[in-house]
């Protein structure tokens, strides 16, 4: 059964190999002074700068550049960037990137007139945005993170060890998103790969919430399974631009508030990951593919028929003959093959994780009660522990 809810999504979405169109459209909407902000400067070798420029310089934009937003923004960067903001009085900043790019411009909106320090009072203890937020635009290149059409902004503190991912309200939302699945093409195919994971671990931390039987499961069910066919398209052909295409369309609405309406969600999977990532600095999507598999098999138990529902309603597993508990593996394992057929990464030694390090990430592991079972710090050093020892011979 749903629970209550309300929804709205203020994003404005300009989709497919036109959508640059919505960029001039939008400019006139916004003062003179725009931040423009990106990553190394990828963008200047594929041509994407060239046409956001030229489309900034048409509509008569003092344009001032953030470069080198790295893939897991840190708080010191993040203050640079809101030096930037006061310092040119920006009307709007402009992210053309990936997830971390879209994430690091909400961070520096919302916190570049923090009154106090926006660490501690935004992303550590979540207080109430209570000052002059500062619009947002997004330009993607990469999909995955959903962080084009949602108000989450993940920062590492490498000081502390902690990466944090602070989920702001509507206001901090990107006020319009510029997705031309071509832009996508550009995306090296191990970031490629990493963000196709991360959409699917937006869903199944949804839907593995719950035991209902609501519209929002149909809805992931069938997205899901839209993934699961594109991503092996896309990682077979590359420039196939209905497999991007959906796979652009997907990751923004896997994690645009649309989904979890009515979800108590999980999202430790999440946590992990994230944890690990403050101490390997490793692509998120892959944290999130060295733990997905130890996690899910060991909450299975907990939340049996979703996941023999997940078996046959995602990955096509005759039910005949079988029990629920012989279904949830099998449909888990489907989802092995999948990932490994993708490419992913799913030993955590290969994205730097040491054995000296797992103490730590557990302890930064912040540990929710809204999936089948809330974790133990000790299951958690377990888990990473698997994430270690994964070889791909399944355990029967």
């Amino acid at each position: 059964m749903l629970g209550n809810f309300m929804y709205c999504n203020p994003t404005r979405l300009y989709f497919g190999e036109k959508a640059m169109k919505g960029l001039r459209k939008e400019l006139p909407k916004y003062g003179a002074n725009v931040l423009l902000v990106y990553g190394s400067g990828s963008i200047k070798n594929n041509g994407i700068y060239d046409e956001v420029t030229a489309v900034l310089a048409e509509a008569g934009k003092n344009v001032f550049e953030d470069p080198g937003v790295m893939p897991n923004p840190t708080l010191q960067k993040m203050k640079e960037g809101c030096a930037l903001v006061r310092e040119h009085e920006i009307d709007l900043i402009l992210a053309v990137g990936g997830g971390s790019v879209c994430d690091y411009a909400k961070g520096i909106s919302a916190s570049a007139y923090c009154s106090g320090d926006p660490w501690e009072r935004y992303y550590k203890r979540h207080d109430k945005v209570d000052n002059l937020i500062v619009p947002v635009g997004c330009v993607l290149t990469m999909a995955g993170t959903g962080s084009e059409m949602n108000g989450g902004s993940v920062v590492t503190n490498p000081d502390e060890n902690v990466k944090i991912g602070r989920v702001f309200g509507d206001n901090v939302f990107p006020k319009f998103s510029i997705l031309n699945p071509k832009f996508t093409y550009t995306v090296p195919k191990y970031q490629m790969v990493a963000g196709i994971f991360d959409t699917m671990s937006h869903i199944m931390e949804q839907y593995f919430s719950d035991e209902d039987d609501s519209a929002s499961d149909y809805i992931m069910e069938g997205m899901m399974r839209s993934l699961v066919h594109s991503g092996l398209v896309a990682v077979d052909n590359p420039h196939d631009y209905e497999a991007r295409s959906n796979i652009m369309w997907l990751a923004a609405w896997a994690l645009n508030t649309f989904v979890e309406c009515g979800k108590t969600t999980d999202w430790e999977v999440h946590m992990i990951g994230q944890a690990m990532g403050a101490y390997t600095d490793a692509t998120h999507g892959m944290t999130l593919a060295a733990v997905s598999l130890p996690y899910y098999r060991r909450i299975m138990p907990y939340g049996i028929a979703k996941f023999s529902r997940f078996a046959k309603n995602v990955w096509n597993v005759d039910p005949e003959g079988k029990s629920e508990e012989e279904l949830a593996a099998i449909g888990i394992n489907a989802m092995e093959d999948w990932m490994a057929e993708l490419g992913l990464v799913m030993n955590s030694r290969e994205l730097g994780m040491t054995e000296d390090m797992i103490e730590g990430i557990a302890d930064a592991t912040f540990l929710l009660g809204g999936g089948y079972k809330k974790l133990t710090r000790d299951e958690v050093i377990d888990i990473l522990r698997e994430s270690m020892e994964y070889t791909g011979d399944r355990i029967s």
